[in-house]
């Protein structure tokens, strides 16, 4: 995504050229980082990758070398798509030594000389980008091709490296604190294969995770006295304000139905549902004919809206459905349906706008059976 260039030539090391001999603490790529790169590249050299390197970012080449790779990518796609696991190559086997290489390639553009653009960012900068492409990453997981999945994988784990790199500069953390940190995390939140913990099922996992991750959140607290925690011991008290309202709600009805906080039956789901329908519709006549003049009515409307979708998020979970998933999925298909009304509607040669209700209904009917 931030790399223009098809080649990109960084060194970690001494170059085999004598007339290119360069101490590596001379780039100082980054001021904070020297040390880290330091690593980086002798863990390249300890992987047999040579310390002078050239990156090639791949193109869509038509060499024979590329026809290769082609056919290599649509066997593992095939192998994907039949659950068949991907024999590990030798290449493949090196994947610590591509992503040194990758490190090493962001703390260059961050470096003095390196790319205007990526020394200009701040965390706060780049929050627009994490999320795009965490939306990315999820339209090439929709898509079923491997080489789009795998590269928006890429450019949201770069998103990761970025951050770390700015946190670096800052003298806040590292990379490696990163890495460590999710490590220690898993095998902490795993007692059942790394300890002595019994877990029958994944019911029991979900209900030890939650309850571990309870019990790091309060020790949390207890390390740091000014972090505002109104329930340090809460289960949801990890679940941010600042996610999307369907996702948030998602997270809240998940996490308590794994400490076993959950409705008996998806039909007792239905029944609240029908419940928080009847609320609301009790209410709206009453909104309406105030005509808005009152606030205490639109406030109340809004509550038991919100209630409504509450519900139907609890219906999607309880069902094992992400409800934002199956949302941008309804939103795609009322999209594509609307817009062959569209292009229906013009062929009669009548804007969509100016069409009679009843013919909009028989359109949207008759897209139901195109798209």
């Amino acid at each position: 995504m931030y790399i223009a260039a098809v080649k990109v030539v960084f060194i970690l090391c001494t170059p085999k050229s004598p007339s290119r001999r360069t101490n590596l603490a001379s780039l100082r790529i980054l001021p904070l980082a020297t040390s880290r790169l330091l690593v980086i590249a002798a863990a390249c050299k300890l992987n047999g990758y040579s310390v002078s390197s050239e990156l090639t970012v791949p193109t869509r080449s038509k060499s024979k070398s590329g026809k290769r790779r082609e056919r290599h990518l649509h066997a593992r796609g095939k192998a994907a798509r039949s659950s068949v696991r991907i024999p590990l190559s030798k290449r493949d086997k090196l994947a610590g030594q591509w992503f040194a290489k990758l490190v090493a390639l962001q703390a260059r553009l961050r470096g003095p000389g390196g790319c205007p653009w990526d020394r200009e960012q701040t965390h706060d900068s780049l929050r627009k980008f994490l999320i795009e492409e965490t939306y990315e990453v999820l339209d090439a997981m929709d898509s079923g091709d491997p080489r789009k999945f795998y590269s928006e994988l890429g450019d949201l784990l770069l998103q990761v490296i970025f951050h770390s790199i700015l946190a670096e500069e800052d003298g806040r953390f590292t990379i490696s604190d990163v890495i460590e940190s999710i490590h220690e995390k898993m095998v902490r939140r795993h007692p059942h294969v790394f300890g002595t913990v019994r877990a029958k099922d994944s019911a029991a996992v979900l209900k030890n995770w939650e309850q571990i991750k309870a019990e790091e959140r309060a020790a949390e607290g207890k390390n740091n006295p000014s972090a505002p925690s109104p329930v340090p011991d809460s289960i949801l008290g990890g679940v941010p304000r600042s996610l999307p309202a369907v996702l948030e709600a998602y997270q809240l009805t998940r996490r308590a139905s794994h400490v076993g906080f959950d409705w008996d039956s998806i039909n007792g789901i239905f029944d609240k549902l029908d419940e928080e329908r009847r609320e609301l519709s009790d209410i709206v006549p009453a909104s309406a004919a105030a005509e808005k003049k009152s606030p205490s009515p639109g406030a109340r409307v809004e509550e038991e809206t919100g209630d409504l979708l509450f519900v139907g998020v609890n219906i999607a979970r309880y069902l094992g459905v992400d409800p934002e998933i199956a949302l941008k999925k309804a939103n795609l298909k009322f999209k594509l349906r609307f817009q062959w009304m569209e292009s229906a509607s013009r062929r009669e040669g009548t804007p969509f706008a100016e069409q009679p209700r009843a013919r909009m209904e028989e359109l949207w009917n008759e897209s139901k059976t195109k798209v």
